[in-house]
């Protein structure tokens, strides 16, 4: 397998046509940082001017991605609105990119994968998961909003569902997240790998311009609710991290307390 370009974060590397951009954290679950954030982007927008047929994303070790790393919460306490704006255009940036890349995703999925990692996991094209794996929108239990992954999750599994999930903030297993169409398929660990490459063999048995056309597309049918959705999902962002719940949560988070929130 050759290595593609050099991250701190994440590992791409390409053969036979299949693309494999992996988040390499290992060690903190691949928490999410703008520095992981940024260098998606950068390896989505490489794949997407490149020849490769099929893009693979997984995470290194027993994680897909569990969410937000905890020096960024704790640096958060201190940011400015437009700061937080900021962020939030990053994370509207990688799911964009990840949602409209012109050729196939699968995401590989073993271990927890955690609000912003979830969204990750869930926007491919695919989802292989393992029986293990658990999935979770839980950003309303730290004062939250689960606000960009909520527009690409509505168009997956409609409003009610939906709201079950971003309001619960519960966790699903593999098998509840395959039966609401969150996850295609799932394999025994063992047989994770050799099954997404032979879903990524079907794939680039197709026509490569005509997976294109489609891909664009179904994009496009859908690109003014989206884009209109992103909009509002950013203000909600923003404005949310200005309230007293949002740094209640992030307080109890760190203090490993249950958060008292305000009326």
């Amino acid at each position: 397998m050759e290595e593609r370009l050099n991250f701190k974060a994440i590992l791409v590397e390409e053969s036979a046509s299949i693309r494999t951009v992996k988040l390499n954290r290992p060690e903190r679950r691949n928490a999410m940082t703008p520095e992981m954030q940024m260098e998606l982007i950068a390896a989505l927008e490489d794949a997407a001017a490149s020849d490769s047929r099929v893009v693979v994303l997984a995470g290194a070790g027993e994680a897909f991605c569990s969410g937000l790393d905890l020096s960024e919460l704790q640096a958060m306490q201190d940011k400015s609105a437009a700061e937080h704006r900021v962020d939030a255009e990053r994370v509207a940036r990688l799911f964009l990119a990840l949602y409209e890349l012109p050729m196939p995703t699968i995401a590989a999925v073993r271990g927890t994968a955690i609000a912003c990692g979830a969204g990750l996991a869930t926007i491919c094209d695919f989802t292989v998961a393992t029986p293990a794996a658990k999935f979770g929108f839980t950003e309303a239990r730290i004062g939250f909003v689960p606000a960009l992954v909520s527009a690409f999750l509505a168009l997956q599994i409609g409003d009610k569902r939906s709201r079950d999930l971003l309001l619960t903030g519960r966790l699903l297993d593999a098998d509840e997240a395959w039966r609401m169409g969150l996850v295609s398929e799932i394999v025994a660990p063992e047989e994770l790998t050799q099954r997404v490459r032979e879903l990524a063999d079907v794939l680039i048995a197709n026509s490569p311009q005509s997976l294109r056309f489609t891909k664009r597309l179904m994009a496009a049918q859908n690109s003014i609710w989206l884009n209109a959705a992103i909009v509002e999902a950013i203000k909600a962002n923003t404005q949310s991290r200005e309230t007293a719940d949002f740094r209640e949560g992030i307080t109890a988070f760190l203090e490993k307390r249950k958060p008292v929130w305000s009326k």
